[in-house]
C-alpha cells in the first residue's frame, strides 16, 4: 500500500512504519510511538541523497492483509535471543530491531528462534492495537 511519508526522513529497507493518528503521515517507528498505528514494513530504503528526499510523496509499505503474518527479524538490538524466547513478546528498539529483554509494549511475538540475533515473529500491528477501532 502507498502512504504519505514524512519529508526529509531517512528510513531503512524493512523499517517498521507507523502512522500518526493526528496527521495521517507515516514515519519509521521509534520507541514511544504510543499515539501511532503500526502499519507494516517499508519496501525500500530512503536516503538523504535521494532526489525526492525533501519532497512530499507516497512510499510503498508492505501491509499484512491477514493476522499472524510471520516476519523475519534478523536484528536483535537489545539482549540475546534464545530458544526459550519462542512464545514470548518483545519490544522494539527502533524500526529495524527488537529488544528481547523487555515486553512492556509487546510489539513482536517471537515464533521461531534462528540464532542469537535472528528470530521470526508476528508484529502486533493495526488500529485495534491502540485499544480502539479506526473508522
Amino acid at each position: 500500500m502507498w502512504y504519505p511519508m514524512t519529508t526529509s526522513t531517512v528510513a531503512a529497507d524493512g523499517a517498521l512504519m507507523v502512522m500518526n493518528v493526528g496527521s495521517n503521515i507515516i514515519t519509521p517507528y521509534t520507541a514511544g510511538d504510543d499515539n501511532s498505528i503500526t502499519l507494516g514494513v517499508l519496501r525500500h530504503a530512503i536516503a538523504a541523497t535521494d532526489a525526492d528526499y525533501a519532497v512530499a510523496r507516497n512510499v510503498e509499505v508492505e501491509v499484512p492483509v491477514e493476522k499472524n503474518v510471520v516476519w523475519k527479524c534478523n536484528s536483535v538490538g537489545t539482549g540475546t535471543a534464545a530458544a526459550a524466547d519462542v512464545g514470548t513478546y518483545a519490544d522494539l528498539d527502533d524500526s529495524v530491531s527488537i529488544d528481547v529483554d523487555n515486553s512492556a509494549d509487546d510489539m513482536f511475538f517471537i515464533t521461531q528462534y534462528i540464532s542469537q540475533t535472528d528470530v521470526r515473529g508476528i508484529f502486533n500491528i493495526g488500529p485495534e492495537c491502540l485499544g480502539t477501532i479506526a473508522d
